[in-house]
């Protein structure tokens, strides 16, 4: 396994580009980058360009992950450069990223299911509460849109690999992989975005261990709060998540996966609008009900899980959300913009600590040059 980080949250990727980000990895002592979409790699799929990077990858010893972005149809006018690919044919748009990818040896290709709106508090910020369309809805043109690129996903030898998005279970995931099919779709199984579903990330784990071929490694902060449960992000280990649980999971299903850091994005790269906390409306009729996979016995293992974790905030273990909201790692108000390239390179190095002590805890090879560093 490789320890490496999510491209859009490495501190000043866009202002540095790719080849210089690749640098930028390597410094920081990870194993690799996981750009989100093949336009952040060259937003006009220049083949030369693509070439170059997986070039300056392979000097590097670095591993280089792709995706081709949100397949979900109905929020595809919110991300116009996917069109803009395929001169105003979105799927030939997918159809040349998915190319373009597997030119450079790429073939592990994340997607994702839908939109994360964090200025709306509650079930409201994600696309599984639209009102205007349903979510069964949405899946039936995910589907769709999965079944029109399987054929040249499958005749590059690649998979398109859903995320363990904010609004999508991983339930959900399973039925699409099983009528799409596995020889063509996969799983980005992001540690920590499952928790907004009530799922428990154990159980979660276990589930996709199969169909898992890229990752997200974050943590979170969830407690008790009016109207639900707080969510907050976290370094990882400071949050809710098990990684010493999960890691072996994933070792034992895939021991070639790529262990990608996601974590809180620089303002300096991204400046914070006004937003309320993100609320998991646990206990609301609405929300349950759009639930029905959820069994009584995981809802019962999330919620002493979130007990647990609260003993640890109480012992002081770990900051409640309000203490370390105003700390130098904190999220940033929309009045304090402070959470800058320091404080994000600080997030990144305290979580790789951690998930290089679980490993190696856990007798699981982390090839990295941080891990090379500290056995020399």
């Amino acid at each position: 396994m490789k320890l490496g980080i999510d491209s859009i949250k490495l501190p000043e990727s866009k202002k540095r580009g790719p080849l210089a980000s690749l640098d930028h990895v390597k410094e920081l002592g990870l194993a690799g980058i996981f750009f989100s979409t093949v336009l952040d790699m060259s937003p006009t799929l220049d083949p030369g360009a693509l070439r170059d990077i997986r070039a300056k990858a392979d000097e590097l010893g670095l591993y280089l992950e792709s995706g081709i972005g949100k397949v979900n149809p109905y929020c595809s006018a919110e991300e116009p450069a996917l069109r803009a690919a395929g001169g105003g044919d979105i799927i030939a748009g997918f159809t040349r990223m998915i190319e373009a990818s597997a030119a450079i040896g790429c073939f592990e290709l994340w997607v994702a299911p839908g939109n994360f709106k964090s200025e709306y508090r509650g079930r409201l910020a994600n696309d599984r509460f639209r009102t205007d369309v349903t979510w069964e809805e949405q899946l039936a043109g995910i589907e769709k849109v999965l079944r029109k690129l399987a054929p040249v996903t499958r005749a590059h030898g690649a998979h398109m690999n859903i995320e363990t998005h904010d609004e999508i279970t991983s339930f959900e995931i399973l039925r699409l992989i099983e009528k799409v099919g596995a020889d063509c779709v996969g799983v980005v199984f992001d540690t920590a975005n499952g928790l907004q579903r009530a799922e428990h990330p154990v159980f979660a784990a276990k589930r996709l261990a199969p169909y898992i071929r890229q990752t997200h490694m974050k943590d979170a902060y969830v407690g008790r709060a009016p109207g639900g449960l707080d969510f907050q992000t976290r370094p990882c280990g400071d949050g809710i998540v098990d990684f010493a649980t999960i890691l072996p999971i994933l070792a034992e299903a895939n021991p070639q996966l790529n262990l990608s850091l996601e974590v809180a994005q620089s303002v300096e790269d991204k400046p914070r609008k006004a937003n309320p906390r993100q609320c998991i409306e646990i206990d609301d009729p609405l929300w349950r009900a759009g639930h029905p996979d959820l069994t009584a016995d995981e809802l019962a293992a999330y919620r002493d899980m979130v007990d647990a974790y609260a003993r640890r905030v109480s012992s002081g273990e770990v900051a409640n959300w309000e203490v370390y909201e105003a700390s130098q790692y904190g999220y940033p108000t929309y009045e304090n913009q402070s959470y800058g390239f320091n404080e994000a390179i600080g997030f990144i190095k305290t979580s790789a600590r951690h998930i290089e002590t679980i490993c190696k805890e856990k007798s699981i090879v982390l090839s990295c040059p941080a891990a090379k560093q500290k056995a020399a």
